[in-house]
């Protein structure tokens, strides 16, 4: 079963998010938990060996890394945050 992991600094961007985004992000882990690839999350590779991405809605997205059956969240925010470029 897939474990959920979260950085410091995803719990901190994440509590910084308005209420009815941080319902959107609880959603969204779930289908991350059930298939990485779920097409609402429109997950898409990024630089680096084991770096995601995914989608929240049109403006936000998050990061995560997948170690074995552990999904690492590392960032969550507008679309530049949420992709840790700001």
């Amino acid at each position: 079963m897939i474990k959920i992991a979260k950085t410091k600094l995803f719990t901190k961007l994440y509590q910084r998010l308005p209420k009815h985004i941080q319902r959107k992000v609880d959603k969204q882990l779930l289908f991350l938990v059930q298939n990485l690839f779920h097409p609402s999350l429109e997950t898409k590779k990024m630089g680096g060996l084991n770096r995601w991405e995914a989608r929240i809605d049109k403006g936000y997205r998050f990061t995560f890394e997948k170690i074995d059956e552990t999904i690492i969240l590392k960032t969550v925010g507008s679309h530049d945050t949420g992709l840790g470029k700001k």
